[in-house]
């Protein structure tokens, strides 16, 4: 049944949210039909996006069908920002090269979820790169240095004695001034990002400009059942994975975190939600999450494929009838042979696999990334809980 623009609102501001910065203002803005421009930014550290992003996303979906106008900031500039004291390996500063290389593929994973065309697409560099030393005096005046270090992380290394770099101080101040320069009326982020959506608050008060509403959404848990999920914990469900890779995925997160997938990453209502929940066995309900997320990423006919994969390759203790054949030489260590499957994107994450018992041959685990197989063909290679290969020498 289709929804009211209220009942939408409703939505909007509900489902999903950890709390909404001038709730009434912002709900009363799109009860008027306001065309608000709503403003989600990326800083492009990795290759692609994951479900994580999808949160906002979608959120940011939800004020599009509402008719605003979406305004996707991709930190092209602030992604240079890192920890260059080498203290945070989640905030690695970027290069130029790696920079561009991460931006081949966001538009068109945003696309999966959002309007792209109708959308405002901007980088900051655009500003950061031709703005001089007289503006960034003038932003730097919008705030006080006790307001930049109030934030969790900064606080815990002064604490412990650690160096905190200038960059990184004004990493916040320079979102905020986003905000600014797309003239955002609403900004979305999660609940770690709050101080940094308040910012923009206070820059756009210093240039005298009204102060944005926040929408802040939940963090997703990622697969390994206790972080936010991120790309360089691993622990991530790309929007680009295989149909077969996202839903066993799915399959092997904790029973616990299905609800918040289920409200976070996917269109089922909450009522039916409640509802799957009170009558499947918990095996088959995220079966059923597993399913509703590849449809949205894939398509209905790639859903039914992951799952009957799933199904014949590990609910029937088989390995499936199209298991890849995989051509290799006699004599291999275990890390090159991974690396030959090209299931992984680096040394350091295959080793990682390895190290952590991710990988099998003939059903036994192979956990020394230096030891040397001799194969003699027809073996079963298992890389991580979805790969399958047939040895061929």
């Amino acid at each position: 049944m289709e929804l009211s623009k209220k009942q939408k609102i409703e939505k909007l501001l509900t489902r999903g949210v950890s709390e909404v910065i001038k709730r009434e203002h912002l709900k009363n803005a799109l009860l008027k039909g306001e065309k608000l421009r709503v403003k989600y930014g990326i800083d492009p550290t990795a290759a692609d996006l994951h479900l994580g992003h999808s949160v906002q996303l979608r959120k940011l979906r939800e004020f599009q069908d509402l008719g605003c106008k979406a305004l996707l900031v991709i930190g092209d500039f602030t992604a240079k920002i890192g920890d260059p004291s080498g203290k945070s390996e989640t905030r690695k500063p970027l290069t130029d090269k790696e920079i561009k290389t991460n931006l081949k593929s966001y538009l068109g994973l945003a696309a999966k979820i959002i309007d792209v065309k109708k959308a405002e697409i901007f980088y900051n560099s655009k500003w950061f790169l031709k703005e001089g030393v007289k503006e960034m005096l003038e932003l730097a005046g919008a705030t006080t240095m006790q307001q930049v270090l109030k934030r969790a992380d900064f606080k815990e290394r002064l604490a412990a004695d650690e160096d905190i770099t200038l960059p990184e101080v004004f990493y916040s101040v320079f979102q905020g001034y986003d905000s600014v320069k797309t003239k955002s009326d609403v900004e979305l982020g999660g609940v770690d990002q709050k101080l940094n959506l308040l910012m923009g608050r206070r820059v756009q008060r210093h240039y005298g400009m009204e102060e944005q509403d926040i929408l802040i959404t939940p963090l997703l848990v990622g697969t390994d059942g206790s972080k936010k999920m991120s790309k360089s914990l691993g622990n991530y469900i790309g929007l680009n994975d295989s149909p077969n890779d996202m839903f066993g995925k799915i399959m092997a997160i904790p029973d616990e975190l299905m609800e918040d997938y289920f409200l976070l990453c996917t269109g089922v209502e909450e009522k039916e939600f409640l509802n799957l929940k009170k009558t499947l066995p918990l095996r088959d309900l995220k079966v059923r999450l597993g399913y509703e997320i590849v449809k949205l990423y894939h398509g209905e006919n790639a859903a039914k494929k992951a799952q009957e994969f799933f199904e014949v390759t590990f609910s029937k203790k088989g390995i499936g009838s199209d298991i890849l054949e995989f051509k290799t030489k006699k004599k291999i260590s275990v890390l090159d042979l991974v690396m030959e499957s090209r299931t992984v994107k680096s040394k350091s994450e295959a080793r990682r696999l390895i190290l952590q018992g991710g990988v099998k041959l003939n059903d036994l685990v192979r956990n020394d990334p230096g030891e040397v197989l001799i194969l003699k063909g027809g073996e079963v290679f298992r890389v991580g809980r979805r790969n399958f290969f047939k040895i061929s020498v």
